[in-house]
């Protein structure tokens, strides 16, 4: 059964009225005019009309009935005060969207934008793009010459029925989402979608994005990619700014985040705007956001907020309209829960949380990224270099191996490449350069705790010296053991299955990395304390 066609509509205060000296029906009037149209039936016309034009109403239903006598009409009253008023013409156009029995599995609905205001038409638009109104847009035009019906133009505002825009969009997020990785055709699958998802978020939402992933993994990166994205668009107009929260202390963060005026401290001989003032219309990215004082995560919470802040010896309040990118390597939840970071602050930045991968969670991504670095030396040494065949084969099989822990990351990948690069004869590495390689790796990745280390070097690196004198003989032995395999182990579940391996084929269900971390905890550590004292000691 074929559905019945509504169409909804505003009265034309000044279309809809009938020359003088003409019949009624023969000057181009759009809301009769619809209802004339040889392949377009209408079974219903609501028409909506301000309490004012009551007269005008009786005489557009009468000429309707003459030129369309199976049409039936609704007349409703919807009253503007100001129609060009956008606020109140949304509103009340919105309310009827609302209060309409729709009953879209039966009918068919035609939203006739062509009368009211441009106000009423962009919100007819809006409404309808929206789905409020489960409608298509139907725009009239007047008759040709020597015409006496005018013609109509039906739009679906569907765009995934345009197979043309349908694939310019489709090519579009794919080149934003290649943008996004620096045009490396990564392999893994995760990581791909991850990133696909970024960059949705990224172009519809100004809110923070809390970038979570070990050191090295290219955070700072990923946020000057999405700052460049953002920039593109015309969605942001300022700068980028970037911070690392670790290197600020003191009063000295307060200066750096803030600014300050002339005289607030010893040493602030001028005044100084601060990197939230640099970054006005622009994009801030704190990264090691987990280092920040108490005192500064309560500003910068205000001034997320409100966009206001106060700089250390002023009077006055500044302002600062910047969009926030946080990066840290550490578990902020567990933060919370050790009093260093405000639960406030968190429910705020992570709105959107995207946590990057180690490289060594994606080993499928070796040779790909292979090929971006020895692109990028070339490009900064203005030099090439490659590979010869076997030296190829034998680095990446390395470097997909569980034997690369690749603890630091893309900045031990670089390093490694920039190296091999550097010293290759001719410009071509040879095996010779990738075994001289692949041993530097090894020994830099080996924890200076062996296995004939003392156990008290292993902890005094942890815990100090006055925390090691504080335990007692067992566990000095268990606690350094434990800590020996941390370092060794690219993640904290890495190292959890090594320290529970036994125990895990005897429990029905078992969390290692809750296991571990409640271990830690005991002794006041945490695994990504570890894991920067094991990385900074290298």
């Amino acid at each position: 059964m074929a559905k019945r066609t509504v169409v909804i509509g505003m009265l034309g205060t000044t279309l809809d009225r009938a020359g003088a000296g003409k019949k009624r029906w023969e000057r181009w009037r759009p809301t009769v005019d619809i209802c004339r149209q040889d392949d377009l039936q209408i079974d219903h016309l609501v028409v909506l009309y301000p309490p004012t034009q009551q007269k005008l109403l009786e005489v557009t239903v009468s000429d309707i009935r003459i030129v369309s006598p199976d049409t039936k009409i609704e007349p409703l009253v919807l009253a503007f005060e100001d129609p060009w008023d956008f606020e109140e013409v949304y509103a009340s156009l919105l309310d009827f969207a609302h209060g309409y029995p729709f009953k879209p599995e039966r009918e068919r609905y035609l939203v006739h934008m062509t009368t009211g205001t441009h106000v009423a038409q962009i919100c007819w638009f809006l409404l309808t793009e929206s789905r409020y109104l489960p409608a298509q847009l139907l725009q009239a035009s007047p008759p040709a010459r020597n015409a006496s019906v005018g013609g109509h133009t039906i739009i679906d505002l569907d765009l995934s029925k345009y197979d043309r825009l349908a694939q310019r969009f489709r090519r579009e997020a794919e080149q934003a989402v290649s943008f996004l990785k620096s045009g490396i055709d990564t392999r893994n699958r995760s990581f791909n979608r991850l990133i696909e998802r970024i960059e949705k978020v990224a172009l519809v939402s100004p809110a923070p994005m809390l970038i979570t992933g070990p050191t090295g993994a290219g955070k700072s990166q990923l946020a000057r990619r999405i700052y460049e994205l953002k920039r593109s668009r015309r969605q942001i107009e300022g700068e980028f700014v970037e911070v690392n929260c670790a290197t600020l202390r003191g009063d000295a963060a307060m200066s750096t985040l803030f600014g300050h005026k002339k005289g607030a401290f010893t040493g602030a001989v001028s005044d100084r705007p601060g990197l939230l003032r640099a970054a006005d219309q622009g994009l801030l990215f704190l990264d090691e956001i987990g280092e920040l004082g108490l005192d500064e995560q309560a500003m910068l919470l205000r001034a997320l907020e409100e966009k206001r802040f106060l700089p250390l010896g002023a009077d006055r309040e500044t302002t600062s309209h910047f969009q926030l990118i946080a990066g840290t390597n550490r578990d902020l939840e567990t933060s919370v829960a050790d009093g260093g970071f405000r639960e406030d602050l968190l429910a705020r930045i992570n709105l959107w949380t995207f946590e990057l991968p180690g490289l060594a969670d994606r080993r499928e991504d070796i040779e790909p990224n292979l090929a971006y670095e020895l692109e990028r030396f070339g490009q900064t040494h203005g030099q090439r270099a490659s590979f010869n065949k076997e030296a190829y084969r034998r680095f990446v099989a390395f470097a997909k191996s569980p034997q690369a822990t690749w603890r630091r990351n893309f900045r031990d990948f670089n390093a490694a490449v920039v190296r091999m690069a550097t010293l290759a004869p001719g410009g071509r590495i040879d095996v010779a350069t990738v075994n001289d390689e692949m041993a530097r790796l090894s020994g830099g990745w080996r924890p200076r705790s062996g296995p004939g280390a003392s156990d008290d070097a292993v902890l005094v690196r942890h815990l100090g010296e006055d925390g090691v004198r504080a335990l007692d003989r067992f566990d000095r032995v268990q606690l350094a053991d434990v800590l020996r395999v941390c370092e060794r182990s690219s993640s904290m579940s890495d190292a959890g299955r090594i320290l529970f391996a036994v125990s895990r084929t005897r429990r029905a269900s078992t969390n290692d990395s809750d296991r571990l971390r409640k271990y830690l905890k005991r002794f006041g550590l945490s695994w990504d304390r570890v894991a920067e004292t094991a990385v900074n000691s290298d």
